[in-house]
């Protein structure tokens, strides 16, 4: 039973599965947030989030390169190579139906985020030696948390028809949560950057001083919550944040000091899943 469980666990982390989910989970946060109530679970923005991110992070994982010693994740997509690309073909096919019910806007603005993406993975940049994004350090984190900041709170708003003006530290509170996080796997990928000539925050600033800016990045997510607070009373969702900051400090303090693809993909990544339950629950 434990072995059984192990296996579906690796599955649903390694297919981008609980990634998805919980693209989708901070879309329903944001949501909530718009409309004053939780968002039905299905809708075709839905639908794009979720099959957007099967596509993108499963290409991700059959053009990237490592060794099975340094990335369990690697080491299984080697022997299920197949489900990348099931899961490839799915996600593109959930995309293709979705684009037949958004608006002009939504379109447009996926469109540069796709381009971005696949930028950041594939070779296509006209430069010698660094060809994508994810090769230049800065470039890289701030390419990832821009990308899933867009998707997972500036999309909802052009979905809902709302003004992003109208809700700023939403967006802010967003892209310094999912800095917080990309800078955790920053430090995961610390060697094998480093290995690559890719100048990461890590790499450039050591280990110390990024757990530093992780801490001035979850106070500024902590304060931006008490003033989004005062502009939208909402007790339940600031207590939401609140505990959000305490548990994303335990779980980067975890995957500290037992790193493990599981404990980033599935715990550090699953600080999105428990910020968007916490948030539609409470």
């Amino acid at each position: 039973m434990r072995n059984i469980f192990h296996t579906f666990i690796d599955w649903i982390l390694y297919t981008s599965t609980f990634a998805a989910a919980c693209a989708v989970g901070l879309c329903m946060a944001t949501e909530k947030l718009l409309l004053s109530s939780a968002p039905p679970l299905y809708s075709t923005l839905h639908l794009l989030v979720f099959c957007s991110t099967l596509f993108v992070y499963n290409v991700h994982y059959i053009v990237k390169k490592s060794t099975p010693e340094l990335s369990d994740r690697f080491g299984w997509s080697v022997h299920h190579r197949s489900w990348h690309y099931l899961f490839m073909a799915t996600g593109a096919a959930g995309c293709l139906v979705a684009t037949f019910s958004l608006p002009l806007n939504i379109l447009i603005a996926c469109g540069v985020l796709a381009v971005l993406s696949f930028a950041y993975s594939i070779p296509i940049l006209p430069f010698k030696d660094k060809k994508r994004l994810k090769d230049f350090g800065w470039i890289k984190i701030s390419v990832l948390t821009l990308v899933w900041t867009i998707v997972t709170s500036v999309l909802p708003i052009l979905y809902h028809s709302k003004e992003m003006a109208d809700y700023p530290y939403e967006i802010l509170i967003r892209f310094v949560f999912m800095f917080t996080l990309c800078v955790a796997f920053d430090i995961r990928d610390m060697q094998t950057d480093l290995e690559a000539g890719i100048a990461t925050l890590p790499n450039i600033i050591g280990i110390k001083g990024s757990y530093r800016v992780m801490t001035v990045s979850m106070t500024a997510f902590i304060v931006m919550s008490v003033i989004q607070y005062f502009r939208y009373p909402s007790l339940s969702r600031l207590l939401a944040e609140l505990i959000v900051a305490l548990a994303t400090k335990l779980a980067i303090d975890y995957a500290r000091k037992r790193p493990s693809d599981r404990a980033y993909l599935g715990l550090v990544d699953g600080m999105m899943l428990l910020y968007a339950v916490l948030i539609l629950w409470l």
